[in-house]
């Protein structure tokens, strides 16, 4: 069994969001973990930037292809990317984590649309998006509230543009579906609101609300590990 990471929209280095995580899980269960690089925050070759959430779907099927047996782990944006990628005979589980488990013919602009205090994102000419107006003090309050300043500038530093694709492709298939899963909704989280989460939430097979804000691998491991050790159990 390992784990694969699924980050979320507009950063880069999936490993040092997860990494905390990822070493509290392996000294108590065994179970190793790696983190998808996503093509379309320009992770990979800067050819494959332009293929948005197709591109990163691919990404995640081709990481799958290569295990047995995987958790998969979706941070905000990277349960779109599990939808698109679609159902996988390697996937053991589907862990979510403050994300979204999308219907076909849905994009994640769309998803986010009805946010009434919505993320600022703004384009550039190249054909990306990025996070706009923030600083690293109004960053980490949005964020990352929950961790301390020595963190929040650590994020604020793999904050990177993404291609506008991730955001405006619809989804043609829902890889969720018929699958085993677990959502922790994040109950202190600023930047997705806790009625988005718990309307996603509720496609998943069960729910455990949890004190954090939108990165709880970072700031609470233990609670995010303890949830896997009981979804293993089961």
């Amino acid at each position: 069994m390992e784990l694969i990471f699924v980050h979320g929209a507009l950063v880069r280095d999936g490993q040092w969001w997860w990494q905390q995580s990822a070493d509290l899980l392996r000294e108590r269960t065994g179970i190793r973990s790696r983190a998808l690089a996503l093509p379309s925050c320009g992770e990979t070759t800067p050819e494959q930037v332009a293929g948005g959430l197709i591109a990163d779907a691919a990404a995640l099927r081709r990481e799958l292809d290569d295990v047995d047996e995987a958790i998969v782990v979706g941070h905000s944006y990277g349960g779109t990317v599990i939808a698109e990628a679609g159902r996988h005979p390697a996937v053991a589980h589907l862990l979510y984590v403050s994300s979204y488990l999308p219907e076909v013919g849905q994009s994640q602009g769309a998803i986010l649309s009805g946010e009434s205090d919505p993320v600022s994102i703004g384009a550039h000419d190249d054909g990306t998006l990025s996070l706009t107006g923030y600083d690293v003090s109004s960053f980490g309050a949005r964020f990352l509230q929950d961790a301390d300043a020595d963190i929040q500038q650590q994020a604020w530093q793999r904050l990177t543009a993404q291609a506008v694709g991730a955001f405006v492709m619809p989804t043609t298939v829902a890889g969720w579906e018929g699958v085993d899963s677990t959502y922790l909704v994040c109950g202190q989280d600023r930047s997705t609101s806790v009625e988005l989460q718990r309307f996603h939430a509720a496609c998943a097979t069960r729910s455990v609300e949890i004190p954090t804000g939108h990165h709880p691998f970072i700031t609470r491991p233990d609670l995010v590990v303890g949830q896997m050790e009981a979804l293993l159990r089961l």
